[in-house]
């Protein structure tokens, strides 16, 4: 008697968008036919575009969540994750919009989410500096770095790349968090709340990619410093709450 295999996980494609009339076309189509190998259904969140985004998304067979106003990165990254829970899909791939995350990538998270020895599959733009790409730029790649070892050696996670946003997450128990940030500090959130729940994490090699540099975070982030005390408070505040589930190394230094 054979056993049969287990069944292929229901995967959800996520990709939060604002005002991509430039690119949103191209990049639905190819994230539509790289997940058709996989059967990848497709999420928009329109994080209140402007331009003609509403209109060139409807053109497409996707399902659209739509903010009636800008309401930033981490919301619509909690949008999805309690979309794809809701929904009942096994795992949820996050996405750009801004052709730095390739759609061609898209069947190796799947593969790497159907192992299923991890909650969380991270792309990382550093782990295999061999693989083609574009320099970052120097404060990002600064700010990155900082912010990841400091996560490493709090919470012992053993991550590259705390911030790239092309990520794999296991939809249940990511969407159990206790997630509340709304902006581009919703990383430092969900590393501490992901370390704390026991979420197990592993990375995968993506190409860095960088297309357009004079895009910006918005609400007086562009300052690289206030970035970085921005973030790392989102981090402190957050080891702060989870105290009691993280390792004792992880309040080192942190001010009452």
């Amino acid at each position: 008697m054979t056993q049969s295999s287990p069944p292929a996980p229901r995967i959800l494609i996520a990709i939060p968008v604002f005002n991509e009339e430039r690119s949103v076309e191209r990049v639905l189509s190819a994230v539509t036919h790289y997940a058709s190998q996989f059967g990848g259904e497709i999420l928009v969140i329109d994080d209140g575009s402007t331009d003609s985004t509403p209109s060139l998304l409807a053109k497409h067979p996707v399902e659209v969540i739509r903010h009636g106003k800008n309401r930033g990165y981490g919301r619509a990254m909690r949008d999805m994750l309690e979309w794809a829970d809701f929904r009942g899909y096994d795992w949820v791939i996050s996405m750009d919009c801004d052709e730095q995350h390739e759609p061609a990538s898209l069947p190796m998270f799947a593969a790497a989410a159907a192992q299923g020895d991890a909650d969380i599959v991270s792309g990382s733009r550093y782990i295999d500096e061999s693989l083609p790409g574009d320099p970052a730029p120097e404060d990002r790649r600064r700010i990155n770095a900082i912010l990841t070892k400091e996560l490493n050696e709090r919470l012992s996670l053993g991550i590259t790349d705390a911030f790239c946003g092309y990520k794999a997450y296991r939809a249940a128990p990511c969407a159990a968090l206790t997630l509340d940030a709304n902006g581009y500090e919703f990383p430092m959130q969900f590393w501490v709340q992901a370390r704390a729940s026991g979420l197990r994490v592993r990375e995968l090699s993506v190409r860095r990619i960088y297309v357009d540099m004079t895009r910006t975070f918005g609400g007086g982030l562009d300052e690289p410093e206030r970035r970085l005390m921005t973030y790392r408070e989102t981090m402190h505040h957050e080891i702060r709450s989870c105290a009691r589930r993280l390792p004792v190394r992880a309040m080192d230094g942190l001010r009452e």
